[in-house]
Parts: structure tokens; sequence; C-alpha cells
């Protein structure tokens, strides 16, 4: 797939993890530490300096170049061309999107605005006791979740989450990791089915979760 429209997209992604690991959970690793999911290109650098989703690369961004910083998101902007995505043994095809979690949802929204990024659909989320809103923009193939509160809840960053794959065959996915993989249920999206990555058991830090089709 080829990203070639006129809005800001998701071009790479900085992990503090061990490629080892995600080679563990069917991933396909370049020598250099880079896992090509489609038009994104995830650096995996290791432990070192943190884990997680550590930053990202945005492609057409409206920020002034000298912006190093989305809300508390860390964000580079590069013109370079999108990558050409591996084969995956796990199935992995594309990144479905990127969740990111904020105590304001007001004004992460603002920032993402800033960067050219538009809100697309808001939706409850209905967590009883303390209800959550999602937000959803499109970031080239990627869609960014965005989770927080319906009011806000302190002054904190914005922070990365996790990340949720589409899968070419989440039965196929299953099968090849076994254990590692957890049951398929329904997803929010009609007609689509989710699984959720133990990535621990891998020694992942990223929430991850593999999406059927849509």
């Amino acid at each position: 797939m080829s990203d070639d429209g006129p809005l800001p997209a998701i071009i790479e992604l900085t992990v503090g993890d061990d490629p080892a690991a995600w080679r563990a959970a069917g991933f396909t690793v370049d020598d250099d530490g880079a896992c090509r999911v489609s038009t994104v290109r995830i650096h995996l650098v290791g432990e070192e300096g943190g884990r997680r989703i550590r930053s990202w690369t945005l492609r057409r961004s409206t920020l002034p170049e000298t912006a190093t910083d989305l809300d508390g998101l860390p964000t580079a902007r590069s013109d370079e061309p999108v990558c050409t995505g591996a084969t995956h043994p796990n199935g992995v095809e594309a990144i479905d999107h990127v969740v990111v979690v904020t105590p304001d949802v007001a004004r992460t929204v603002a920032a993402l605005r800033a960067a050219g990024l538009e809100p697309r659909r808001t939706r409850s989320a209905g967590t009883v006791g303390a209800p959550l809103v999602q937000t959803f923009f499109r970031a080239g193939e990627v869609i960014v979740e965005l989770v927080g509160p319906e009011e806000p809840s302190g002054d904190g960053p914005a922070g990365f989450f996790g990340l949720a794959y589409t899968v070419a065959d989440l039965d196929r996915s299953a099968r090849r990791l076994g254990d590692g993989l957890g049951p398929a249920k329904d997803a929010v999206q009609p007609g689509r089915r989710i699984a959720t990555l133990r990535h621990k058991a891998f020694g992942m830090s990223v929430a991850t979760a593999f999406l059927s089709p849509g």
C-alpha cells in the first residue's frame, strides 16, 4: 500500500524494545532493528532510555519545524518517502490504529489539529464510574485513537499507549502464536474480531492487539 494523500501521515515510530522480542512474536525485523509494517517503519532501539512507544514521525505535518512535542507526544517531521512493508510470519499487514491517552481531551485535540490532524469521529466508551471519550483521527494509513475522560482529570501530558494491527487471517495468526494470543472476540468495528497479544510473554513493552480485516 502507499500513502499519497494530502494529510499528515505517521511514517515512523520509535519503540524501546529489543528486536529479538518482536521476532519472537512473529514480526520480521531487519538487521538495523527496523520493523516495516506497510507504510510505517518501527525503530526498535532497545530498552535503554525507556520502553514502550517513545516517539512518532509525521509526514506532511503542519507543525513548525522547531516543534518537537505534541501535548507531551515526542514528535518529529520528515518528508522522506514511506517505507515498503515486510512480510510478517504472524500475519500482520498494517497498523490499524495507534492508541493515545490523555487527561484532557480538548487540549490534546487542539494540539493534534495544530499538526494538521483533524478529528473524524467521537464516541463515548461508556466506562462506568469514569466515562471516557474516544476521538479518532486519520494519519495516512493509520488511525489515531485518542482516549480520555469526558471532563479534564489533570494537567499531565498525553502519552502513547498501544498499537492495533490488521492481520490477514486472525485464526491463522492464533495458530501461529498459540498461547501468545488471547481469545478472539467481536470488535467495536462491525464485522471484525479482535484478539490481544500477550506482549509481555514475548518481552515486548507495547500493548498490542490484532484485528481481522475490515
